[in-house]
């Protein structure tokens, strides 16, 4: 793979750029030395939806939200407190 000079990259920037939106990944160095690539950029974010994380996780029905399991948090609230004290 070919490293270009800084000072080269530096005067044929937008030459380099239009190769790189080509897909052509571009070295730059020093000496001979790698120094950074230039890749062409992947948008890779997609824009959330509502029901996006449907199948992939459980919401418990609103009974059960609404029981309080005193065997199993009452442990834990001591826990909370005492940790925070």
């Amino acid at each position: 793979m070919e490293i270009f000079n800084i000072s080269h990259a530096k005067t044929h920037l937008s030459s380099l750029i239009a190769r790189v939106e080509a897909g052509e990944e571009i070295i730059i160095g020093r000496a001979d030395k790698p120094l950074a690539k230039m890749v062409p950029y992947k948008d890779d974010s997609k824009p959330g939806f509502l029901g996006a994380a449907r199948g992939k996780i459980a919401v418990p029905p609103l009974e059960k939200l609404n029981e309080w399991d005193a065997d199993v948090a009452e442990p834990l609230t001591i826990d909370l407190f005492q940790e925070a004290a």
